[in-house]
């Protein structure tokens, strides 16, 4: 079965399965990024869904498309913190066993969530997202259980991605251009392929450009070095599906520094009185740094969790 095969069906699949498992989230209008970027400017808040994050659509279900065996064997995945607290609470719900690995930099607050909802978790010897992937693969073969990709995965980026762009669509018709976060490339690549044939603004840290780097060398980098940030979601490599989904889709790529980041956390926080976590805050700084280039129509600013440790606002909002 082919991409498009697989999303065209998958979406509206996971749309169905989601009805009254999640929450429909808002969509508000944005004075301070209309006024900015001269049009009409909402913010998907996925930040108010359950478990802080949009990754909860794509937990919920792909573990529902477990076989009976595996459900007995349990799953094992890899998380920089929101994925890992999505499947916690999935797994939970639906009474299957999971082993999360995460980076040693994992943000404390989502490394508890994970821990109150009953997973597994496992802490590793690595700094980075990828270097904890390839360890958290290599315990999935050990051990015969499914390994659940945070985005490499079909039923994924049309859970995450698709069923945010069909909620966007009914509530903003006229939105023609998006916003979005790009780690892996899980939500990016569901919303660009249910959007098409829409303005797709990519946004990304600017010591880890996957996304950049990928369209610029023809073949997704799927492995990048770890580097110090506190937007762990946008950290490390890309997926070699969802930059396959991506590539043709994609207007273009935004990069944004720590500081940038850091700066629009604050932003939200004056503008809209919202503390969203550094990661979805890419999207804001690409923004209010004017990085999106210039936009013509109606646009949507995708805000993808909330997940954020009281030492880590600290340190954002006044430096200590």
């Amino acid at each position: 079965m082919t991409t498009a095969d697989s999303l065209s069906h998958l979406i509206p699949e996971a749309a169905a399965f989601l009805q009254g498992r999640v929450r429909n989230t808002p969509l508000e209008i944005s004075p301070g990024l209309s006024q900015l970027m001269g049009v009409p400017v909402w913010l998907k808040l996925e930040s108010m869904q359950l478990t802080g994050s949009f990754k909860i659509r794509g937990a919920l279900f792909r573990i529902a498309q477990l076989t009976g065996e595996e459900r007995r064997q349990g799953v094992v995945t890899c998380s920089a913190g929101n994925h890992g607290k999505a499947v916690a609470y999935a797994a939970r719900q639906a009474g299957v066993r999971a082993t999360i690995c995460v980076p040693r930099t994992v943000d404390r607050a989502k490394y508890d969530g994970m821990v109150a909802f009953g997973a597994d978790v496992r802490v590793s010897d690595f700094d980075g997202y990828d270097e904890t992937e390839d360890w958290a693969r290599s315990l999935a073969a050990d051990q015969a259980r499914v390994f659940l990709s945070p985005f490499d995965d079909y039923a994924v980026m049309a859970a995450n991605g698709g069923t945010v762009a069909l909620e966007i669509m009914e509530a903003a018709p006229s939105a023609r251009t998006f916003v979005v976060p790009v780690g892996g490339g899980g939500i990016a690549a569901g919303l660009a392929y249910a959007t098409r044939p829409a303005t797709i603004i990519g946004c990304q840290h600017a010591l880890s450009p996957a996304l950049r780097m990928s369209l610029d060398s023809g073949s997704a980098v799927t492995k990048l070095p770890a580097v110090e940030t506190m937007a762990g979601g946008v950290e490390g490599g890309i997926g070699a599906m969802t930059f396959g989904v991506l590539a043709p889709l994609i207007s273009r790529v935004a990069l944004v520094t720590e500081a940038e980041i850091f700066e629009a956390v604050r932003w939200m926080l004056a503008h809209h009185q919202y503390l969203i976590e550094p990661t979805a805050a890419v999207t804001i700084a690409a923004c209010i740094s004017g990085k999106t280039g210039a936009v013509h129509e109606p646009t949507v600013v995708v805000v993808s969790g909330r997940n954020v440790s009281t030492e880590s606002v600290k340190k954002i909002l006044c430096g200590c």
